[in-house]
């Protein structure tokens, strides 16, 4: 399902519509303080420039493999000079050049990978007429042999009323029927004002729905954007919201669906800056593909992912999309959680069982490979490096927790592992409700010293049947003794 749309990348022409700009990064080292200022001095060794805005998104539409068109201003400047040179080698051309403009840049001065100051240049001056029509011309032309056309409205004068209507007549025709219509989809942070678009997708983050929707809940911005999952569709009048949640990944909010969540990697604020560009393109492309929507969204937040792992501006290619398509089958329980669901839903057996697996042997394999044939999706759960060593004593475990998991991780038999922390696997067996719950063969319900659990355990398994496995040699070595339902 996932590798089809991504044959297909290569096959979407994208215009991308908007607010470039130049991300300049200057990288350096500071030994004292300013005289004249509390701030430091910074002795800059590097410095790297790199298309942002509506630029990184076209950047990263081209590096995914899709024939891109950028269609925006920039000055006769030196920044704009650098701007047309780096998208020039890339194959994307477009660029209006206004002599009287001044190309928009962003520098952000580093000290040890650390942001200590940051610098705009803008032009806040309106559009000149030649430049706008100039712009019609383009889209107008360009939109034409487009299967997405990407609108990123920032609000740096390119997005003009003129220029939207234009859009909106494309999107308009699209949702009543044309075929050769483009689908329009929409960064901006006041996507109120392409409602009457219809667009096939905005993207607004959590502060521009709050302005949106006139409200918010900063405590759970997942429930609220939950609760008012309907409320956003009919406000935007798009067929799909995305909303960004930065470290909490994205909520996609279709009409009569429940809203379908992705995850994002955790990533230092330096190591995030254009990601969000980086998730439109991919968004955009994969639906131009044809993924459906909720594959197109895990798509966006794979490509993301990739990106946050990067310093500066990046962008993700295609072959770095595909690798961070690959299962990660090591997830934290809440995201295990959902993915069961998914598996449930689709008529699969769940199949549970637990343990340190500190010095994994062949019993431990063999055991694994015997629960995996009790159902259809085998969890492991893996006693975290404190639980191992309340259990076992302080000089375990010898092996780290993340090297026990990637040692599971490689069993073809494993579905999906997650670790926990607590004395008893109860809370996450109510969470992960599996169908059976697997022993080695010479199971023994850990000490109530441990926490008392030892057959609460089996009732949080939510009817989950106990089945013994096979006693293989080394099963005797103590953590395959984990407690589990009587």
């Amino acid at each position: 399902m996932t590798e089809e749309p991504l044959n297909r990348f290569g096959e979407v022409t994208a215009v991308v519509v908007g607010d470039v700009m130049l991300d300049s990064w200057l990288r350096g080292h500071t030994k004292r303080m300013a005289q004249e200022a509390p701030v430091p001095v910074v002795a800059v060794e590097q410095i790297e420039d790199q298309p942002g805005g509506a630029a990184n998104t076209a950047v990263n539409l081209a590096a995914l493999g899709a024939r891109v068109h950028m269609v925006g201003i920039t000055g006769a400047d030196p920044a704009g000079a650098t701007l047309n040179a780096t998208l020039g080698r890339l194959d994307i051309e477009g660029l209006v050049i206004v002599r009287s403009w001044r190309t928009s840049v962003k520098r952000r001065v580093l000290t040890d990978g650390q942001i200590v100051a940051r610098y705009d240049e803008e032009d806040e001056a309106p559009l000149p007429e030649a430049a706008e029509r100039e712009l019609i011309e383009q889209i107008t032309r360009l939109a034409a042999d487009a299967d997405v056309v990407v609108a990123c409205d920032y609000g740096g004068g390119v997005c003009t009323p003129n220029v939207r209507r234009v859009l909106c007549d494309l999107s308009i025709g699209r949702s009543e029927g044309s075929r050769r219509a483009p689908i329009l989809v929409v960064d901006a942070h006041d996507v109120a004002a392409w409602r009457d678009c219809r667009p096939t997708a905005v993207l607004p983050n959590y502060a521009e729905v709050r302005r949106l929707l006139g409200e918010g809940d900063d405590h759970d911005r997942v429930a609220f954007l939950s609760a008012h999952s309907e409320d956003l569709v009919e406000a935007t009048g798009a067929g799909l919201v995305v909303t960004t949640l930065d470290g909490e990944g994205t909520l996609l909010h279709r009409r009569g669906r429940q809203p379908h969540r992705t995850y994002a990697t955790a990533a230092p604020d330096t190591m995030s800056i254009g990601a969000g560009d980086t998730f439109t393109a991919a968004f955009s492309l994969a639906l131009a593909a044809g993924a459906e929507p909720e594959r197109a969204a895990d798509i966006g937040q794979a490509a993301a992912s990739v990106v946050v792992r990067r310093q500066g501006t990046a962008a993700c290619s295609h072959e770095d999309l595909l690798r961070a398509l690959r299962p990660d089958i090591a997830l934290p329980p809440e995201r295990l959680a959902a993915c069961l669901e998914r598996d449930r839903a689709e008529g699969r057996r769940i199949v549970f069982t637990n343990g340190c697996f500190d010095v994994l042997h062949r019993g431990h394999v063999a055991c694994l490979e015997e629960a995996a044939r009790l159902g259809d999706v085998l969890v492991v759960a893996v006693d975290s490096d404190d639980g191992v060593a309340r259990l076992k004593g302080p000089q375990r475990p010898i092996n780290r927790c993340e090297d026990r998991v990637a040692v599971l991780a490689a069993l073809g038999c494993v579905d999906y592992i997650t670790v926990f922390d607590e004395d008893s696997p109860t809370e996450l067996l109510r969470l992960v409700r599996p169908e059976v719950y697997v022993k080695g063969g010479d199971y023994h319900p850990r000490p109530a010293a441990r926490g008392g659990a030892g057959r609460g355990a089996g009732r949080a398994g939510a009817g989950a049947r106990l089945r013994p496995g096979p006693l293989h040699h080394g099963d005797s070595e103590p953590d395959s003794r984990v407690e589990g339902p009587p």
